[in-house]
């Protein structure tokens, strides 16, 4: 029996990390800037969500966009953990029409904007290889939407929700 939870709970791991990726790539193209540096280090952001989701020490991935001039923010897309998000009974499911929705919402950025991923977590929590603090900028002058949940498997799920100018 315990065999089977594990297999389940690892396998909403690599749902729920999949998911937040490819959304987060949506995020990137949709909004017109260029995903070269986010498809290169998939597999470091992946390994790090997936071992933080594992541990239940992730509690948001946060996409920041800035002018890279000035660094200050353009705009910011977060990704809220739920370790709790359903009854655990098996059900799945990725609202990609709410995240393109709110995409084109948004507008498309200034094509000199750059971007970095942010993983913010619970102490305690075991290093992974090529992640190290990081902080966010300040969201003065942006007010938070949120898009509700987004993605669900088995109990694990993730919220998006957005900043845009006050």
């Amino acid at each position: 029996m315990t065999l089977v939870a594990v297999n389940t709970y690892t396998h909403s791991v690599t749902y729920v990390a999949d998911n937040i990726l490819k959304s987060l790539k949506d995020i990137i193209v949709g909004s017109g800037l260029d995903p070269l540096n986010f498809v290169n280090d998939w597999d470091l952001n992946k390994r790090a969500i997936q071992a933080w989701l594992t541990s239940q020490h992730l509690k948001q991935v946060v996409l920041e966009v800035y002018d890279p001039t000035t660094n200050k923010p353009l705009g910011r897309w977060d990704i809220d953990i739920d370790y709790t998000s359903a009854s655990g009974d098996g059900e799945f499911w990725l609202d990609t029409a709410q995240i393109r929705y709110h995409i084109l919402k948004q507008g498309v950025l200034p094509s000199q904007a750059k971007y970095d991923l942010i993983l913010r977590t619970h102490p305690g929590r075991a290093d992974v290889a090529g992640w190290g603090a990081g902080s966010l900028r300040p969201t003065d002058g942006f007010v938070r939407q949120s898009l509700g949940s987004t993605i669900s498997h088995s109990g694990l799920g993730a919220g998006a929700a957005y900043w845009r100018r006050a």
